[in-house]
């Protein structure tokens, strides 16, 4: 046994413990063992110091915290100690007036944003179901009438109701006392960046990390963010056309568009960062950096519990952090409610013949969530996944850049043995990643096997 999220381990008691069991109540449980030191091994305590700790500790612990814990003797190898058993409280929970949340094995302490986020969770409520400041004459007719298009499958009735009052309260965009929320001003306000100043997407296309080659703001309400940024980001992709498609309907050869990217996945995304955003957090704005090689999507929010990187490349359940944002995304049929949209991603690109997009988080603080999407097979993270070793990943660049390489130019690039450059070249034409054009001596050559069926990866149509 070690130490992580949810034990912790302390040769005695010390009243400052108290913090911890805090942390652990705010978060999702645990357990501390008393008598235990920080390697896990079993130090004991003596029978008296036991017997007092059971004694005293339920008590203090309901008096200061204002919670039950539950507080055993347990004998391990012969020794006492004590184990208090900490659940996981839906109110929050102060120790000396201040929170605390577990973190790893980790104890912080929140304040800011993260505190008003902590707090805002506990008390059940979301960010997109608070008050605004807003007035009905900031909303935007035309972008409520595109709503209304949109909806009429799943809200039959959506054109009766010609009350804008009266669809807002269906909507629940408005509150009690008639008060747009904040997913009100986001969906349909003229301008919510009036509200909140950083709630835009911004796109850039780099040629590297340095040099930025264009950049977009894209302000506005959602539905505008997405319409224009998608219109921004297709801006610099390439498309090319397949003119094999037959439409009977324009009797004749229809064009068929082909994008370096499956652009349903990547308006998928760019939904996913417009509704799932952590618009608590306003020091970020949305950001899409399109490079020569890949798309990156980066946005303000970690994971909710339970998710993890892994259940998103499954089916999972749904979870939305703005649920009425994401209730009108749904009744606009722009987003289906089974939280599907990141397989969703990942099986286009898969059948596009792109490498599976990343998923990344990033958790300190209100936390970042990032997806990249990769243009090319041949990219370092997708070659190590084939099961590369770093000299044919090498060698697959040095390739992508001069267009072929010989079993004398793989050794100087590598400095390895012929026996060995033979061998790593042999694996990668029989991953069907080189093709060897020659066959003996110094006038053969390997070149990629563009678009062919790489072991590992799929087809490219």
């Amino acid at each position: 046994m070690i130490e992580n999220q949810n034990i912790e381990f302390k040769q005695s008691w010390r009243d400052e413990f108290l913090k911890v069991i805090s942390a652990f109540t705010n978060s999702d449980g645990g357990i501390i063992y008393l008598g235990v030191d920080d390697r896990g091994n079993t130090v004991g305590l003596d029978n008296r110091k036991a017997k007092k700790l059971l004694e005293d500790l339920p008590n203090k612990i309901k008096n200061r915290l204002g919670i039950t814990a539950f507080v055993t003797v347990e004998e391990k190898e012969g020794k006492k100690i004590i184990r208090i058993e900490v659940p996981k409280s839906h109110s929050p929970v102060s120790y000396e007036g201040k929170f605390y949340i577990r973190t790893g094995t980790t104890t912080q302490e929140l304040s800011g944003l993260e505190l008003s986020s902590f707090l805002l969770e506990k008390a059940g409520d979301t960010w997109d179901s608070l008050p605004s400041n807003a007035n009905f004459n900031e909303l935007d007719i035309e972008t409520i009438k595109q709503f209304k298009n949109l909806a009429k499958q799943k809200l039959p009735l959506v054109d009766e109701d010609s009350n804008l009052e009266i669809l807002l309260k269906k909507l629940k965009l408005i509150t009690d006392d008639n008060k747009i929320t904040n997913a009100g001003v986001m969906l349909f306000s003229k301008n919510p960046q009036k509200y909140f100043i950083n709630a835009y997407t911004k796109i850039g296309r780099f040629k590297d990390d340095i040099t930025i080659l264009d950049t977009v703001i894209v302000e506005g309400n959602l539905f505008k963010q997405l319409d224009e940024g998608i219109a921004a980001i297709k801006k610099h992709l390439n498309v090319r056309f397949d003119t094999s498609v037959k439409d009977l309907s324009l009797k004749g050869v229809a064009r068929k568009e082909i994008w370096d990217y499956p652009l349903e996945a990547i308006r998928e995304a760019l939904i996913n960062a417009l509704i799932h955003r952590d618009y608590l957090d306003n020091t970020k704005h949305t950001q899409i950096k399109i490079y020569d090689d890949k798309i990156i999507f980066w946005n303000a929010g970690k994971l909710i519990s339970p998710l993890t990187i892994e259940k998103l490349k499954e089916n999972h359940i749904a979870i939305q952090r703005n649920p009425l944002i994401a209730s009108v995304f749904y009744y606009a049929n722009l987003i289906e409610a089974w939280g599907s949209g990141t397989t969703k991603i990942i099986n286009l690109c898969k059948s596009y013949g792109l490498p599976e997009p990343n998923f990344k988080e990033y958790r300190e603080g209100l936390g970042l969530f990032e997806i990249t999407f990769y243009k090319d097979i041949y990219n370092e993270e997708n070659l190590r996944k084939m099961g590369l070793n770093e000299r044919q990943i090498k060698a697959v660049l040095y390739v992508k850049e001069k267009g072929k390489i010989t079993n004398k130019e793989y050794q100087e690039l590598n400095k390895v043995s012929d026996r060995t450059a033979t061998r790593d070249l042999v694996v990668l034409v029989n991953k069907n990643i080189f093709d060897q054009i020659g066959t003996t001596g110094k006038g053969t050559n390997y070149i990629l096997r563009r678009h062919k069926d790489a072991k590992g990866v799929i087809k490219t149509p």
